[in-house]
């Protein structure tokens, strides 16, 4: 079973990631099928969400918890970019250096 450290890193997350894809045979499962499945968590995140947030819900519905379903979807966005080869600290850190050069205010 892989194990993460204490204090993981975003690539400790990604490496431990692709070990438990490994042990529980899902390695075989495509961009398009995680991607898929990703939206499946974020539409369980929002049900989450709902319920958490007080708002009319279907009683003989199932629910997790927020932090579950969070977690799913790093767990699948980490699954992503393994498969595209992004590093994503890296992606991270690209991404903000473009959004510092914006301009950002209210309409």
């Amino acid at each position: 079973m892989p194990e993460l450290t204490n204090k993981p890193t975003l690539d400790d997350f990604q490496k431990y990631v692709t070990e438990l894809e490994h042990e529980r045979n899902f390695i075989q499962q495509t961009t398009i099928d995680k991607c898929l499945l990703l939206g499946e968590e974020v539409g369980e995140l929002f049900k989450a969400i709902r319920k958490s947030e007080g708002l009319a819900v279907d009683t003989n519905s199932t629910f997790t918890e927020v932090g579950d379903e969070l977690a799913d979807i790093f767990i699948y966005l980490c699954a992503i970019a393994n498969r595209k080869g992004i590093r994503l600290e890296d992606a991270f850190r690209k991404k903000e250096e473009k959004n510092h050069q914006r301009i950002w205010k209210s309409i």
